[in-house]
């Protein structure tokens, strides 16, 4: 299977956005390791329709006039790992969840590790946003895209940064990017069951 890709530049370096058909199928980090999202073929494509308006909707997001995405996405991994990546969907902009709240929102609290692992292989970043989820402690965590990176994009979550203040990075389920369009508040601890929970606070 062939895919089309468009690169776009950002604040948080190089982006790789590929599609399937009609519907995106990832966003990778430009030094994303080559084994963490498999895709097929890539075949470099700047005019296809839905990369074009993925890169439009993500500059509105780096602007900060973007809260939520409105774009037909693909996932293609485990039945587990799809769960996980809906969860994601969920989560509105400008909060956060844990390890554990994602595991008791798919019905399995005992599976925080494999969780994490599944978050770890989100092939659709920023849109599906696991930089939204964080340790129990509120720790930031590993991250594909770099912690700098998932700190800027909190950051711009809560409005707390610019545009100029980004890092210097060198770095088939069908569903549609759910539009959140909440603020962020810093917690500094552990959302409690079925709270929602906040890196940023005024």
């Amino acid at each position: 299977m062939t895919y089309a890709y468009k690169l776009m530049e950002s604040p948080v370096g190089q982006l790789k956005l590929v599609a399937n058909g009609e519907r995106l199928a990832a966003i990778l980090w430009e030094n994303d390791k080559p084994n963490r999202v498999r895709v097929g073929e890539l075949v470099e494509a700047n005019d296809r329709a839905v990369l074009i308006e993925t890169e439009r909707q993500l500059n509105e997001y780096f602007a900060g006039t973007r809260h939520g995405f409105d774009l037909a996405l693909e996932f293609h991994g485990t039945d587990f790992q799809k769960k996980v990546w809906q969860a994601l969907l969920t989560i509105p902009f400008g909060q956060t969840r844990s390890y554990a709240e994602i595991a008791r929102q798919i019905g399995n609290v005992n599976a925080v590790r494999a969780v994490g692992a599944a978050n770890g292989r989100n092939p659709i970043s920023i849109v599906a946003p696991c930089h939204r989820v964080i340790g129990a402690s509120g720790e930031l965590t590993g991250f594909a895209g770099g912690l700098a990176n998932k700190m800027f994009l909190l950051s711009l979550e809560a409005g707390q940064t610019s545009l100029e203040a980004a890092p210097n990075t060198t770095a088939p389920t069908q569903t549609r990017a759910v539009d959140a369009k909440t603020h962020a508040k810093p917690a500094r601890h552990a959302p409690s069951h079925g709270t929602q929970a906040s890196l940023f606070g005024h």
